[in-house]
């Protein structure tokens, strides 16, 4: 079901100062950019650093899944023990949600249901 790391996402304060230090210090290359995200790209993955400004995300929840469906995999994730913290919502490329596992650990998933960014 979790067929891959899609992305770390880092909140930052100051979004636009954030990504020119990432790519200065990191080496990162932007890919994209929305009004409260950045897309970072690094060499060697097609994994992205995300960093954002979204109020509502905390800071602590960095790493996301790419699953198929999330609203198929909440279903299942449920049904086997995990526990809903967040409701799929929408995002850019489809949909994301927030699950805790049986054993405490928060999990982000998200699928690319309306296609990758460009």
């Amino acid at each position: 079901m979790l067929r891959k790391i899609d992305c770390v996402m880092l909140k930052v304060d100051q979004l636009e100062a954030a990504a020119a230090y990432y790519e200065r210090v990191f080496g990162l290359k932007r890919l994209w950019s929305d009004d409260h995200s950045v897309g970072m790209g690094m060499p060697e993955t097609d994994a992205e650093i995300v960093l954002h400004n979204y109020a509502d995300l905390p800071r602590d929840l960095n790493v996301h899944y790419l699953v198929n469906n999330v609203v198929q995999s909440v279903a299942i994730l449920t049904a086997q023990g995990c526990t809903v913290k967040a409701e799929p919502f929408d995002i850019a490329i489809g949909k994301c949600a927030v699950l805790d596992d049986p054993f405490g650990n928060t999990l982000a998933i998200l699928d690319m249901t309306k296609g990758a960014r460009t």
